[in-house]
C-alpha cells in the first residue's frame, strides 16, 4: 500500500472516523475544522462523540504523528495528494439536500490545491454534487470523486475497518484507483462506478432501509389486528436470505442523523426530475403516521376520551435516537415527545447518553439524572429508545412510583412477564395480549 498524505475536512462522525481510521492504515492524515474549540480538543485527544474505538484511534494517531488536527483548511489542503470532505449537508428548504457548507469549501481550498490532487465527496450528497464541486473548483488538473460513507453511529469504527463493499465513483478511473488504494488491506468487494451512481448508491441504501423499518411498524399493527406476535412474523421472513432480518424491528418509527434528511432529499429529487415514486414518499408518510398512531394509543390510555394530555405527567425513557449514541438529531423519540407535548403532556425523561451533556430540552421536556426520577408520579412510562440497561432496571421498584402500572415499551426491549410479576402492563408493538400483558 503506498501511504498518501490526506486532508480531511470536517470532524464530525464521518470526518473524525474517516481521519482516525485512515491514519491507523498508516496513512498521514491532517483534520480540519473552524471550530477551534474542538480542534484544541482533539489536538488533546478529546474526543466529544460517543463512538467505540475513536478515542482510542485518535489518541493513537497523534501518538504516532500520523494524525494532526488543524483550523486552517486552506493550509490542511495544501500537500494533500487527496482531500475528503466530510461536511454536513442538512435537510433544506422544501427537503433538498443543503450544499452550502459543501459549496464554501470548495470555493476556499481551490487555489491552494495540490496539481494533480484529487477531492473526494464523503458527504452524502444529490447526484450531481461532483460535478457541481469539480466546476467550483475549476481545476482541470483535480478530479472531484465520489465515495460514500456507509457509517452506523456507534459502529462507525467497525465499519470503516470492516466494511462490506467499498464504493468509488468517478469518470477518471485512475483517479477512482487512488482513491481505492487508500483502502488497501481492508476485505471488502470493491464497487467502481461513475460519480452519479456512486451517489445515488447511498440515498438508495438509506432509503431501503427506511422502507424496511416503515414496512416493519406496519406489520405490527396488521399483527395486533389479528392477533398475531410481529417478532415471529419477523422471524418466518427474515431467515429467508433474500429478505434478511436487519433493519426488521419495530420501533417508535425511524429517525438519526441520515435517513430522514436523505430520504427526502432523494424525494426532492426524484420531484425535479419528473420522475415518480410513490414507495419512496409511501414511505416518509407511513413513519409520520405510525408515529401519530402511537401517541393516539397513549392519549387513549391516559385519558378519560378528551383526547387532551393537560397535566398528565409520562416519563419517556431514551431520548437518543439508537442506543449507544448521544446523538439527537431527528430523533423517533424526540418526534413523539413533541406529538405529546402538543396533547398538554408534562414529559419528564432518562437518557444514560445524556447525563453529562445536558442538551437544552427546557421548551419540551425535562430531563432526570435517575429513571427514579423520571417515572415518579408519571401516569405512564413509555420507552422510547433501546439501551439496555433499561432491561436490568428494578421494574418492582419503579412500579411502585407511578401512578398508574402501565408502560408502553415501543421498542419491544422488555420482558412482558417480567414486568407483569412486578406488577406492571406492558403495551408492546404488535404484541398479543398474551404477549404484552
Amino acid at each position: 500500500m503506498q501511504i498518501r498524505r490526506v486532508a480531511v475536512v470536517g470532524t464530525g462522525y464521518v470526518g473524525l472516523t474517516t481521519g482516525a481510521c485512515l491514519a491507523s492504515l498508516g496513512h498521514r492524515v491532517v483534520c480540519a475544522d473552524t471550530d477551534r474549540n474542538k480542534v484544541e480538543r482533539l489536538s488533546r485527544g478529546q474526543v466529544d462523540i460517543l463512538e467505540p474505538r475513536l478515542p482510542e484511534l485518535v489518541r493513537e494517531g497523534l501518538d504516532s504523528g500520523r494524525l494532526e488536527f488543524v483550523q486552517d483548511t486552506r493550509a490542511a489542503v495544501a500537500d494533500a495528494d487527496v482531500v475528503f470532505l466530510c461536511l454536513p449537508t442538512p435537510m433544506g428548504v422544501g427537503g433538498a439536500a443543503d450544499l452550502a457548507a459543501v459549496e464554501a469549501v470548495a470555493d476556499e481550498i481551490r487555489t491552494d490545491l495540490p496539481h494533480g490532487s484529487v477531492v473526494v465527496n464523503k458527504s452524502t450528497v444529490p447526484v450531481g454534487t461532483a460535478e457541481r464541486v469539480a466546476a467550483l473548483l475549476d481545476r482541470p488538473d483535480v478530479t472531484v470523486v465520489s465515495n460514500p460513507e456507509f457509517l452506523r453511529e456507534g459502529y462507525a469504527v467497525r465499519d470503516f475497518l470492516n466494511p462490506d463493499r467499498i464504493v468509488v465513483g468517478a469518470a477518471d478511473r485512475d483517479a477512482a484507483r487512488r482513491v481505492a488504494d487508500l483502502y488497501a488491506g481492508l476485505d471488502a468487494p470493491l464497487v467502481l462506478t461513475d460519480a452519479a451512481g456512486a451517489e445515488l448508491a447511498k440515498y438508495a441504501a438509506n432509503f431501503f432501509l427506511a422502507m424496511k423499518l416503515s414496512f416493519a411498524n406496519n406489520l405490527a399493527t396488521l399483527c395486533e389486528h389479528f392477533g398475531a406476535e410481529v417478532d415471529d412474523v419477523l422471524a418466518g421472513i427474515g431467515h429467508d436470505p433474500r429478505i434478511g432480518s436487519a433493519f426488521l424491528k419495530p420501533g417508535p418509527g425511524w429517525g438519526g442523523s441520515c435517513l430522514p434528511k436523505d430520504t427526502h432529499a432523494l424525494l426532492t429529487i426524484c420531484q425535479e426530475s419528473g420522475v415518480e415514486f410513490p414507495l419512496l414518499r409511501a414511505t416518509i408518510e407511513t413513519n409520520v403516521e405510525h408515529q401519530r398512531l402511537l401517541v393516539e394509543r397513549v392519549v387513549a390510555g391516559c385519558t378519560p376520551g378528551d383526547g387532551s394530555l393537560h397535566g398528565v405527567r409520562l416519563a419517556v425513557l431514551g431520548l437518543a435516537f439508537k442506543a449507544g449514541t448521544s446523538d439527537l438529531r431527528d430523533s423517533p423519540a424526540l418526534a413523539i415527545a413533541r406529538l405529546l407535548k402538543e396533547r398538554g403532556a408534562e414529559l419528564h425523561a432518562y437518557d444514560p447518553a445524556l447525563s453529562e451533556t445536558r442538551p437544552d430540552l427546557s421548551d419540551l421536556l425535562t430531563i432526570a439524572d435517575t429513571p427514579e426520577e423520571a417515572l415518579r408520579g408519571a401516569r405512564a412510562c413509555l420507552v422510547l429508545t433501546e439501551w439496555p440497561e433499561f432491561r436490568d432496571l428494578d421494574w418492582e421498584h419503579l412500579a411502585g412510583l407511578l401512578e398508574t402500572p402501565v408502560v408502553y415499551d415501543f421498542r419491544n426491549l422488555l420482558d412482558p412477564d417480567e414486568l407483569r410479576r412486578a406488577g406492571l402492563t406492558c403495551e408492546g408493538i404488535g404484541r398479543t395480549p398474551a404477549m404484552a400483558r
